[in-house]
């Protein structure tokens, strides 16, 4: 018991919840004054900060509830020499660490752009059938990763490979912290596995992953409607025959710079033009973010070689069972967990060695 309240006071040093009460306080204050509306982008700027703030403390104060009754259930089960109670103390304490780790993680968001909705890339790229359908594996790993952690997700484009898996993909992962957690895994991964196609024999096949973050309106993005060619093609895929008689599918090119976007998820075209809109509008800031911070190779996956010697991170199926990060050396022996969403200890490690400086170039 005695070690719980040792914990708590420490750890509100570090998250310093009194310091984020105060500006919650302040930015009320705020709100109520006279003319405080009269500026609506900075007023929205400001509340969206408080409610932010207002998260955290919560956080905070249900986490302390949470030791509490860690606390209590414990000196139950001393007192009482009840099994039963011990092991709910145990399981509540296991609770505890998890909550702890999220607030600690979310301490790690820190930059302006990591608490954006993400749209994320998925592309092939060395290794024939069985990089497709690695890439198509990787789709699925990011879509039950962002599933059993409350994200929602939607896709915008998918394109089916000949034999098996995919030539790309594009989602939406959208909520609180996506573009944070998903930037993350920016960069090109390896598959060693017994190939399901063809020979059974040992393949290495390659995938990049891009992540970019979705641009919220107030963020404004230089955009000449002059500089966009916008082509139109018939949809192809599942979803019935209306889809595959309508030239629904939109693709956008930014000419000055090359970028080009394909949306396909909608049979309004209008619609389409929207969201690849804003995916364009994501890859451009995504590309200001590059030149800011020089590290234009490292954060735009699509343009490295998705090859040997350039990957970001291994996943072993023969002849061990491992994933290593190349980046940070973070290792899971569970494989088949991972490709089953388990991705988050990967983000964690990554978003920790970004605070702490050790990422390499």
């Amino acid at each position: 018991m005695n070690r719980f309240r040792v914990v708590s006071p420490s750890c509100g040093g570090i998250f310093d919840v009194e310091g984020k009460q105060n500006r919650v306080d302040e930015l009320e204050s705020q709100s109520t004054m006279p003319g405080f509306w009269d500026d609506n982008v900075q007023a929205q700027t400001l509340l969206k900060e408080k409610g932010q703030l207002e998260r955290v403390v919560k956080d905070w104060a249900a986490l302390n509830e949470l030791v509490e009754e860690v606390g209590t259930l414990i000196e139950l089960a001393v007192e009482m020499d009840d099994e039963e109670t011990a092991v709910e103390a145990k399981e509540q304490v296991q609770e505890l660490a998890t909550r702890v780790r999220t607030l600690e993680t979310r301490r790690l968001l820190s930059e302006d752009e990591d608490r954006l909705d993400a749209i994320v890339e998925v592309n092939p790229g060395m290794g024939g059938t069985d990089a497709c359908d690695f890439a198509e594996l990787l789709t699925r790993m990011y879509s039950r990763w962002a599933e059993q952690h409350g994200f929602t997700v939607e896709v915008l484009d998918r394109s089916p490979g000949e034999e098996a898996g995919i030539k790309s993909a594009t989602l939406a992962i959208r909520g609180e912290y996506a573009y944070g957690y998903m930037q993350a895994e920016s960069g090109v991964h390896r598959l060693v596995r017994i190939s399901p196609f063809g020979k059974p024999i040992r393949q290495t096949s390659f995938a990049a992953v891009a992540a970019y973050p979705e641009i919220d309106d107030d963020i404004e993005i230089d955009l000449n409607p002059s500089d966009i060619r916008m082509d139109t093609m018939r949809a192809s895929g599942a979803g019935g025959q209306h889809i595959n008689t309508t030239d629904s599918a939109v693709r956008l090119t930014h000419e000055p710079t090359g970028l080009v976007v394909l949306c396909r998820a909608e049979r309004s075209q209008h619609k389409n033009r929207d969201k690849a809109m804003k995916m364009l509008r994501a890859k451009l800031y995504q590309l200001e973010l590059d030149k800011r911070l020089e590290a234009q190779a490292e954060q735009n996956a699509k343009k490295m070689k998705i090859d040997f010697g350039s990957q970001i991170r291994s996943y072993v199926m023969q002849p061990y069972q491992q994933v290593k990060d190349l980046r940070t050396e973070h290792v899971s022996g569970d494989v088949s967990g991972m490709l089953d969403g388990a991705v988050l200890p990967f983000m964690e490690a990554w978003l920790a060695a970004r605070a702490d400086g050790a990422l390499g170039e």
